[in-house]
């Protein structure tokens, strides 16, 4: 019995198909075929029911289905211990990112692959929630999300930048005389603003309903560029990080906003005890030390 009978009956079983199984494996068709006929000649009997459009498992075929992917997942793991153990990482690491901030990913990953080669890396774009589901199911090694307070449940948070949330608009905007405003001030007018699932979006909804109102959404964008230039053309007021809408190139006002804090802090997040894989812990803590 060897090790590739293993992971292509695996890898048909999980595909349901051969041909599929083939290509995830980067291998051609009737080897995959032949080697897994090899390992059920091995067992004695037929693992897979070949005799629909779908290749699924026999009895036997889900009986065995078990010790097969534990067999393969000791196999990684005493190779990665020992990766470990010498200096060499391997694997791969995902990392996870909101859109817009001011963290130097691409150094920091140039740096881990320098020193660490053989390790894939991929790098990923999305809104703060989401990020934290794939971190907490293991999907991402680590990620730079938006936080308000306290860390989402079962994520350890280290903050990078803390800046107040402020409102940004052209030079004619009827508020554009003010030096602050009140988050009461903003009630039922046009505010220009990142979508729902992003963190600034989550912190403006949260003080707008601790205030007793929500927020009159007239334009919404993923991107804060796009916001800033909305907000220059009169189209609403804008709800941007301070420091993003004092560089602005674009005419435009910034004005604070009086009462609680409202705040966006940016924080590099992984799972409440890290990582499982030895490059991915290697990634948190090269990060955690470059990001102090």
């Amino acid at each position: 019995m060897e090790l590739r009978q293993l992971e292509y009956f695996l890898a048909v079983a999980e595909e349901g198909n051969f041909t599929r199984a083939a290509e995830r494996l980067h291998v051609s068709q009737p080897g995959v075929s032949s080697q897994v006929r090899r390992l059920e000649r091995e067992f004695g009997q037929e693992l897979l029911d070949r005799s629909g459009r779908t290749v699924t498992l026999t009895e036997a075929g889900e009986t065995a289905l078990p010790y097969v992917r534990a067999a393969l997942d000791a196999v990684e793991g005493a190779r990665l211990a020992v990766d470990e153990l010498t200096g060499l990482l391997r694997g791969r690491v995902a990392l996870g990112s909101v859109v817009s901030h001011n963290v130097h990913l691409p150094g920091l990953l140039a740096d881990f692959h320098r020193d660490h080669p053989a390790v894939e890396i991929t790098l990923t774009e999305a809104n703060t929630a989401p990020l934290v589901d794939d971190l907490r199911t293991g999907k991402l090694d680590a990620a730079v999300i938006s936080v308000g307070g306290a860390p989402p449940d079962g994520i350890e948070i280290q903050v990078v930048d803390d800046q107040p949330i402020v409102v940004a608009v052209s030079e004619s905007h009827e508020l554009a005389v003010r030096q602050a405003v009140s988050l009461d001030t903003l009630r039922d007018r046009d505010l220009i603003c990142l979508p729902r699932g992003t963190g600034l979006r989550s912190r403006l909804d949260e003080a707008c309903a601790a205030a007793g109102f929500t927020p009159r959404i007239a334009f919404e964008a993923s991107d804060p560029d796009v916001l800033a230039q909305l907000a220059s053309l009169g189209l609403g007021a804008a709800i941007l990080p301070g420091a993003f809408a004092k560089a602005r190139p674009e005419p435009l006002r910034v004005i604070a906003i009086d009462g609680p804090a409202l705040r966006g802090r940016l924080a590099f997040a992984w799972r409440a005890g890290g990582p499982s894989s030895p490059a991915g812990r290697a990634l948190v803590s090269r990060a955690r030390k470059a990001l102090r």
